[in-house]
Order: C-alpha cells, then structure tokens, then sequence
C-alpha cells in the first residue's frame, strides 16, 4: 500500500496577513460584544436595547463563571458547573467601500445549538457545539455610517448533553472576511503530494473559485521558512461556463524539508487570482510535506522512519480559563506533553480549535481528528443524537474540508464508542460516514475508537470500511491482535484510564486496585480525601495502570501506538468518587498544568534525556514504612540514601519501567543518583519540611504581549524556612496585581474543590497553586503579589509590551 502523502493549507485568520491594500480583509472580530445570561425574544431585533448588558470579548464561556454545584442540570459528569441560554449582541459599521465585495461571519465554534441574526434577519442555527461555520452578511447589511446589529442566542439548556464539561458560549474565535466577487471558496483548497523523495516533492493544489470569470489567472508562489522561493507557478485558468472553477496544477519542491514531529518544517504557500493584472483575492498559507504509512506487522512509519505513536487523549477545556480558546493556554499544554516525549494528540471527542491544529502544526505532533461520540444512539439525554438525523453530514464534511490540509492530523476518527457497534446498523452508519470522509480526502486511514474487541461481536468493524482498527483498552488482547484481526492494522485509540491525584500518596503499592470495581457495585473504597495515590498503582475496572499497558506497546512492533486516557485531566467525570468530586483523575498532569509523578516514568520512556525522578515526599510518621519509588533513564543503576546511609543500589530488570525500596521513614534528607558507566549522572534529593514559612512565585513567562489575551502562568509554592516545599500546606493565598494584568483564573489542581476558578485567591493544594495572569491592552509594568495569614509574602515582576 502506497504510504499517506500530505501538504498542509491552513489560511492564517489574521490581519497581519490582510493589509490595506489587500483584496482579502479577515478582521477579528471578538471585541466589544453585549452578554446577558439569560433569555430575551426580543434581543434578535435590531431596535433592542441592550444597554444594560455585560460588555465583553470573545472568546467567551460563561459556565466558567459560574458556581459549583452537584444540584445544576448539567450533573457531576459535567463538572455541576451551570449552562442555560445565552444572547451576544454587537453594533458595527461596513465602510461604504465594501458594498460591492461579499462579507461573511466565521464562527470557530459555539456551545451549542446557536441562532444568529443580522438587521433583524434570521441567517440560520448550528446546533453542533464544536463545529466551525460562516453565514453570509452580504444581502442585509448597511454601509457607511449606518449601524449594523448582530445577535446569537446560544442555547445550552437541555441538560445534560455532555459526558464532559463542554462549556456554554462563543467560546471559540469569530472572523470577518470581506472578499471580492470573485474568489476562493471557503475551505475549498486542497494540497497533496503525490510523490516524495530525497531530491524533490511534487505538491498537487486543487482550488475552488466562484464564479468562473473568464480571462482568470492563478498564481502560486512556494516559500521556506527563509521567505525564500522555492517554486512558483502562473497559469490560465479554464472557461468551462460553469459557476465554479476547479483548477488543479502540480509543483516541484527540490530537496524539500520533510515536516515530522521532530522537525516541524513549515513552507509558506501565496496563491493569488489575477485578472488584467489585478489580484482579485490572495490566501497565503502554510504548509509541511511528510508521508507516513501504517503496516499490519511493522506498525507505523513517519517519512520512513518506524515511530511509535506515544500519543494522549485531550480533552478542550483549559482548566481554570474553562472552553474559552486562548492561543497561549493551549500552547502550554502542549509544550509540557512535548517535554514528556508525547508525540500524539487525539481529539476526543470533537474537532478541536483551528488554533490547537495550527500549534500541533508548529509544534511537531500528529492529531486524531474525532468527529463523534454518539451516532442516532444517545449517552445522555440530550446529546448530538437529537441532531443527527439532520446535520451529521454536514459537520462531518465541514470538519473533513476545515482540517484536511494540517500536516499534523493524520487519523480521522468517525467515532468514540458508538453504541451501533452493538446492532446492524453499525455496518451501514460505519459505511456512510466512511465514504463522506473519502469523498473529500482519501489521504488518510479512518478509524473508530471502538470499546468492543470481540470482532465478531462489533458491527462496525463488520462493516469493513475502517483502514485502522481502534481500540479502547482490552489491552489483554494486544498481543493476539494478528490472530484475532488478520492483515489489520492496529492504533490503541484509548488506554490506560489509571488514576491519580497528584502529591497524595497511600500503601500499600505492591498490588493494583482497581476503583470503581464494576459498573455494577457501588463505589466503597477510597480515602477521605476523595483522593487517589499518586503512585502508579490504581485504575477504573476497564483500564490499566500506566505501566502495565506502556509495558505491551512498547514491546510489539505491529502495535503502533497509543493514545493514553488523558494527558491533562479535565474538568467532569470525576471517577470514581462522588460529590464533591468535580474533575477528572485520570491526567498524567493536573487541571492547573503541574505533572503528576507518572509523567517522568513517560519521560525516561520517551524521550533521549537523562531523567530522574524520586517520589514521594518525605514527611512522614517516625518509623512509618514508605514505599519509595523512582524513575530513571540514561543510567545503568541508582542508589538510594538516607541521611547519608546507603540504602542499596537498583537497577530495573526485565521490562521493570521504575525501581523501589521500602523504607522506614526518619526525618531528614532522601538521596538518590544514577550512574552510567561509574559516572553520576543526576542527583535528586527529598528533604523533610518544616512548617509553611513562606511563598515562592515562578511564571513560566515574565515578559507577555500587550494584546489582552496574553498570559503568564506562575506557579506558587508554600515553602517552610529552608526553601523546602511543604507537601501537606494547604494555605489560602490572596493575589493582587497592579498594572496592565489581570487575573484570568486561579487553580491548585485538586478535584474537589468547588471555589470559582475567578476568585483572586486559592489554597494550597500539596504545597502549590496556580495564578493565570492575562495582559490588557496596554504596556508597561505589572508587580503580582501574593500573601497567606503567617507566612511571608512574595511579588514578581512581569513586563508587558
């Protein structure tokens, strides 16, 4: 089978690439909107009055805003944050120069069931929460200095919808493109390459332009990450008499740049339509070249090279900033997966932001797009089964034509556990969906993510339309795939689900629990706390702990990879615990970004570095047994002191992915480092603490950008007298900020605690907290305090240009 061959198009909605003089104007247009929770018929007319709404902008979710509590319709599962109806409204002039140009509004997405009207007439409604549209302004709009009024009502009422905290609003970006008559249409560009090799790629571009003009022309010009030309093209574009022009052309890249995760080489692409000299409408785009290709006995290859796939589910919310895109959040996320070796992302179980792709993109990681988690049968009452019938066509298409150029996404997936997998009309569903995915792009595998493994019993691999057979956990089957699936190839879509709070630890580790049991036997076990050992040794009845499933993947060539269940957790399903429990366990990092231990068994695992982790801390009970554990990579051997006293030397043995010594617990100082070759490699130490004394702040970025969305996360930690983080503080922390900051969230990481993520304090959860810092609109200085009741206070400095 030919290996999948991509060239990525993503139109970079942003004025910097629409000047003046430019025939294309993208504007954002998230400023300066009218919110009122709550529902008004009358907000849709243009006469309305508004002003007593809440100004804001976009992106905007306002559930975030909202209290905890396990009485609101969205339930436990949802995080018990509240929905309800929401209207935005906003006042614009279109400069008089535009009246004879074509003026769309994009939306990215919008939580859900959206209706929008313009001057009073209505454009239409999307009820699919994560789904981009447009609707055209042209016919109703004013020019000069008459206003325009836009309105949206978003309707998140019917409760609950969602397995997961889904969010309520305009949550993700929203454009205005003004374009000429003639044009390219939205989402109508399509790159590939045919052929690779070491010497040259040819790109394939097949374009969309409406209407047909005659005496049209077609520009293409390539570009390196130099601005550099590296191939350009001008050409006629056919008269065919028809409405719509297609015009396809190929171009040589010689020795291209191969986009791979590694190495994220990014071409520019301008393609420009002229006519009598004239450029009637530009896109400039980006682009990354790569092949890849999935083998039922070597697994998966990247340009090439066999790579596993070292993947994690994500869900979209970014913790305490909640649904609402933020560029700068998303990209945190991703560079602290990055730091751990992760070279995957899936997207479950929706199309993400166009932002997350461009990062992905930029970033070196390959994404399985996700269009569903139910088909015509529902999860919840009132899920996307209500709206499939109707629209699941349509958004599957326009997920498929919006995503289809990103070099990064290389599944698409048609599904997460359907419940059709259980009856015949999985076989036609599975087909149909398959075949509008190939309509539009063949260039790559479909899956789903399927939780039956039995192949005789799941429908929708009966249906034979799947490249790639996913699946969900039943890692007990791994190792017989070939036998159980002949000639199929295999991608664990879902793994793991082990769970973890992050700084709490409980013994003893010798033995896996497994939390809840069963579906079917209520949930007794657990701590007080409502937490869960952050040692690798607990998981829900269906998954694995970390290891035993990495230990599986890791070892067979024809498994190709994985995606772990989640890299960050999420807020929602809280399992397995009750109220109130409001978010997930299962991340390898926790909601305020900070890595739970396991994530440094993934990084000695995953990547080249030299890595060495010692867990836990040590304070503890005189004489208490410890079970002590530590990862390690880039080393022969560790060995483990105490107070000076050697406690032995370990090394792993076998498939043993850490070491660990049992040891009676007495205050001081736990040492441990690894040797290669004789030679230390790294040295870790855990030191007893004394009592919370002060506060330390670390932000990850001290300069941010004036442009009020810009953020600064800064980490706090309560440390006793000698610099020591104190592992059981819990202070509460009071935050003030003078200058152009505000704060954007607080966080500490626990999944119990019910204050609002926009309070300007937080307690200490294990010693740390989280405060987002976000820029205004202005530059300058910005001095971020912070101070609990008995400890020393803290400030830092953050620049804002």
């Amino acid at each position: 089978m030919r290996p999948f061959c991509l060239i990525l198009i993503i139109t970079f909605f942003c004025c910097n690439y629409a000047s003046a003089q430019s025939p294309r104007r993208i504007e954002n247009f998230n400023g300066n909107w009218e919110f009122m929770l709550g529902d008004d018929s009358l907000a849709k007319q243009p006469a309305f009055n508004d002003s007593q709404w809440r100004r804001l902008d976009l992106p905007h979710d306002w559930s975030i805003e909202g209290s905890f509590d396990e009485k609101n319709p969205t339930t436990q599962g949802e995080g018990g944050l509240p929905a309800g109806i929401g209207w935005y409204r906003k006042t614009f002039k279109v400069l008089s120069t535009s009246k004879n140009k074509n003026i769309f509004i994009d939306f990215d997405g919008v939580y859900r069931n959206s209706e929008v009207w313009i001057n009073g007439h209505y454009l239409g409604k999307r009820p699919n929460g994560y789904i981009s549209f447009s609707y055209d302004l042209t016919p109703y709009l004013n020019f000069g200095n008459k206003d325009n009024d836009i309105a949206v009502k978003v309707d998140n009422s019917d409760q609950p919808n969602s397995r997961w905290y889904s969010g309520s609003g305009i949550y993700r970006n929203v454009w205005l493109t003004t374009i000429n008559k003639t044009c390219f249409t939205k989402w109508g560009t399509f790159v590939t390459t045919p052929q690779i090799t070491n010497d040259q790629a040819i790109i394939h571009i097949n374009t969309t332009i409406k209407p047909a003009d005659k005496g049209l022309s077609l520009k293409i010009t390539i570009y390196n990450e130099k601005d550099e030309m590296v191939a350009s093209d001008l050409s006629s574009i056919k008269d065919t008499g028809d409405t719509t022009a297609i015009a396809a052309y190929d171009l040589t890249i010689k020795n291209p740049q191969l986009w791979s995760t590694d190495h994220p080489y990014l071409y520019k692409i301008s393609l420009q339509i002229i006519q009598d000299s004239k450029v009637l409408d530009n896109i400039t785009v980006n682009a990354g070249i790569r092949s890849f290709e999935f083998d039922a006995q070597k697994g998966f290859s990247l340009n090439g090279v066999h790579t596993k796939i070292k993947g994690v589910c994500m869900h979209h919310d970014l913790g305490a900033l909640g649904a609402a895109v933020n560029t700068r959040a998303i990209e945190r996320q991703l560079q602290i997966l990055k730091d751990m070796g992760c070279n995957a992302i899936r997207t479950s179980h929706n199309p993400p932001a166009p932002e997350f792709l461009d990062l992905c993109d930029k970033m070196g990681f390959l994404v399985m797009d996700e269009a569903f988690d139910m088909w015509a049968k529902k999860k919840t009452k009132h899920d996307y089964h209500e709206n499939w019938a109707q629209w699941h066509k349509r958004d599957l298409e326009d997920q498929i034509l919006r995503d289809r150029n990103h070099p990064s996404v290389f599944i698409w997936s048609i599904g997460n556990e359907i419940r059709e997998q259980f009856d015949s009309t999985g076989i036609s569903i599975a087909r149909e969906l398959v075949k509008i995915v190939k309509n539009i792009d063949n260039t790559r595998p479909v899956t789903s993510a399927l939780s039956e493994s039995d192949p005789h019993k799941n429908f929708i691999y009966q249906s034979g339309a799947l490249d790639l057979v996913g699946l969900n956990y039943h890692q007990e089957v791994y190792a017989d795939f070939s036998k159980n699936y002949p000639g199929q190839k295999f991608i664990a879509t879902e793994t793991m689900s082990a769970l973890e709070t992050r700084g709490f630890y409980d013994t003893p580790t010798d033995t896996t629990r497994h939390w809840p049991q069963s579906s079917k036997i209520p949930f007794k076990q657990g701590n007080p706390e409502f937490a869960i050992t952050a040692y690798d040794n607990v998981a829900a009845y269906w998954g694995s702990t970390h290891e035993e499933t990495w230990k599986i993947i890791k070892k067979y060539d024809f498994l190709s990879g994985l995606f772990i269940w989640t890299g960050f957790d999420y807020i929602g399903e809280p399992t397995p615990y009750p109220w109130p429990a409001r978010s997930s366990y299962f991340g390898i990092v926790d909601l305020a970004g900070f890595p739970k231990d396991v994530y440094y068994m993934y990084q000695s695992e995953w990547t080249n570095k030299p890595v060495l982790h010692l867990l836990p801390h040590w304070n503890w009970n005189a004489g208490q047994l410890v079970d002590v554990w530590a990862y390690y990579s880039q080393a022969d051997e560790v060995e483990l002191f105490l107070n000076g006293r050697s406690l032995g030397v370990k090394t792993k043995q076998g498939d043993d992915l850490h070491v660990n010594w049992k040891v009676k617990f007495e205050p001081g100082t736990l040492k441990i480092v690894s040797r290669k070759n004789g030679k230390i490699i790294l040295t870790e130490e855990e030191h007893t603490a004394g009592l919370p004394a002060k506060i330390e702040l670390l932000a990850d970025r001290k300069s941010i950008s004036a442009d009020g969305k810009d953020l600064s996360f800064i980490t706090v930690k309560v440390l006793d007298g000698n610099g020591n983080i104190v592992p059981d503080a819990d202070n509460l922390v009071d935050f003030r900020i003078t200058g152009p900051v505000q704060i954007a969230g607080t966080d500490n990481g626990s999944q119990i605690s019910i204050e609002s993520f926009k309070t300007n304090h937080r307690k200490a959860f294990h010693g740390m907290c989280l405060l987002i810092a976000q820029a205004k609109r202005s530059e300058g200085t910005a001095i971020v305090y912070a101070q609990a009741k008995g400890l020393q206070p803290a400030s830092l400095t953050l620049n804002v240009k």
